[in-house]
Formats: structure tokens, sequence, C-alpha cells
């Protein structure tokens, strides 16, 4: 029987500079994850963060799985992929995240999440032992300075801040990974096929971790509202977009979406949370989002 690495080397199919519709699916999935880190801040105060995960990943599934595109079959081959990628693009960092956000707030969760591209660049050039392009490793250094920046200023708000801080670095590690397997899946199977697939799994997984939650919860509207938006919208609609973005621009351009996602959790947290940021971290966002001019240029 044949068997496929779960990692390999992939390159999307257009290397040239961001289109409009690179950009529209850049936005779009921007919007959409940097908004998320806003809606689990408003559950976590109903809901514990076991069925946050469970409830979102759930609705996120049933989105895509009515869809017609959805119902073929993923072959034997393909299989053990799949699986990987339910547990490292869902089932681990859907989890980290609402636990470390009862540590540190939702607009630096959204800026911390900002150096996923720092990890999808090195896994994707390990595999493809090809260096990134020079506008793409100058905005791989300026977002790790930018990520430097967060940790640290947010690392003096409390004592048990470093927590919350390792959880959405070990998240973002998952991530990094998931970009680089879903590629070649998403390039044979098409967008809806796979990520309905993959979040079907992941709603196993995570099933038990719901369950659980369950006592330590209460019913709000609240809390339903919100992480049924991010179950449709965020998690359903969102990875459909996001697969469809890196299967067309690569791991390293396309992880760099996470430039935008802690603008958009910034000025939300902000603006409808009252978060607090201090200087550096706001220093560390504008150092981070920079990093998107230079990765959206053609790849040499």
């Amino acid at each position: 029987m044949t068997r496929t690495r779960i990692l390999q080397a992939s390159q999307g199919t257009n290397i040239d500079a961001f289109g409009p519709t690179e950009w529209l699916l850049f936005v779009g999935i921007s919007l959409l994850w940097g908004s998320s880190f806003l809606f689990i801040a408003i559950a976590l105060d109903d809901w514990a963060p076991g069925l946050i995960t469970w409830a979102r990943v759930g609705f996120g599934a049933a989105t895509l799985a009515v869809s017609p595109r959805a119902r073929a079959t993923i072959e034997r081959v393909d299989r053990g992929r799949v699986v990987a990628l339910s547990f490292v693009w869902v089932a681990i960092p859907f989890t980290l995240f609402p636990l470390a956000q009862q540590y540190i707030n939702s607009a630096v969760t959204g800026m911390l999440n900002g150096g996923m591209p720092i990890i999808a660049t090195i896994v994707a050039s390990a595999l493809s032992r090809k260096l990134p392009g020079k506008a793409q490793a100058s905005g791989l250094m300026i977002g790790l300075v930018g990520v430097v920046f967060i940790s640290l200023a947010q690392g003096g708000e409390g004592e048990n801040a470093w927590i919350g801080i390792v959880m959405v670095l070990g998240a973002t590690l998952c991530y990094g990974l998931a970009i680089n397997i879903a590629i070649p899946l998403q390039q044979k199977y098409g967008s809806v096929h796979v990520m309905a697939s993959m979040l079907i799994l992941a709603t196993l997984w995570v099933t038990p971790f719901g369950i659980a939650s369950l006592s330590a919860s209460t019913f709000s509207w609240r809390a339903f509202g919100s992480i049924l938006i991010i179950g449709v919208l965020g998690t359903g609609a969102a990875f459909s977009i996001m697969a469809t973005l890196v299967g067309r621009v690569g791991a390293a351009r396309g992880s760099f979406i996470s430039y935008v996602i802690p603008l958009v959790a910034l000025v939300l947290g902000v603006a409808l949370r009252d978060d607090r940021v201090v200087t550096a971290a706001l220093v560390g966002s504008v150092l981070i989002i920079g990093g998107a001019l230079l990765a959206s240029r053609k790849e040499s």
C-alpha cells in the first residue's frame, strides 16, 4: 500500500503578487478570525472553555457538511493526513485558545497569534529546502520582533500571564504545521470537502472535553449567539476560505493573514471589551502588520 508523508513540500498555484481574489480571501479570513477572539471572550462569561470549543467546532462541521461538495470520499492514502490536520488545525489549538484567554485578554491573544507565519514559513522552507524570498524573509523577521514585543509586554501583567502566552504560542505552532499539511489536500480535493472531513473528526476529538465542561457552564443566549457566529462563520466558512488561500499562494504567504488578525482583535477588544493594551504590545502589533506588505509581493 502506498503511504503518503503527513508533511511534504508543496507550493501554491499562484506565485505572482496578490491579485483581487487573493486580497479578498486575505481580508475576509483576517476579519473572521480576528473577530473570533472577541466572541470567545464574550462566551467565556458563561461557558467553560471546553464547551466553547466543542460547540464552535460542531457548528463549523455542520455548516460545511450540508454542502454536496463535502460528500465525496477521501482516498485511503490521504486519510492519515486528514486525521493529523483535525488535531493540529482544530482540536488542539481550539482547546488552547479559550483556556489561554482566562489568563490574557482577547486583544493580546490575537496579537500573539500573529507569530503563525514564522512557524509556517520555517516548516515550508525546511520541506522544500528553499529559503523564502527576500521580501518574505524581511517580513518574517519583522514579525518575529513584533511577537517578542507583545510577549514581553503581556508577560509583565500578572504572575500567571505566562501560562496564557505559552498556550497561545503552542496553538500557533500547531497552525504553522497545519498550513503545510493542508495545501496538497486542498489542491487535490477542494476546500469544502477537506475542511468538512477535518471538522467532523475534530468534533469527535473534543467531545469528551465539551461534555465534561457542561456542569461548569451556564446557558445564556449571549454565549450561544457568540459561538454560533464563530462556529458558522469563524470556523466553517473561515476554514474553507483559508484552505483556498493557502492552496493558491502557498504556506508562507498564506499564513501572513495572521499579520492582520492582531489588528482586528486589538480594535474589537479595546472598543467593545475595554481590554488594556500597553505601549509595547501596540509597537509589536505595528511591526507584525507591517510584514503583510512584504508578504504579498511576488515570490522570488
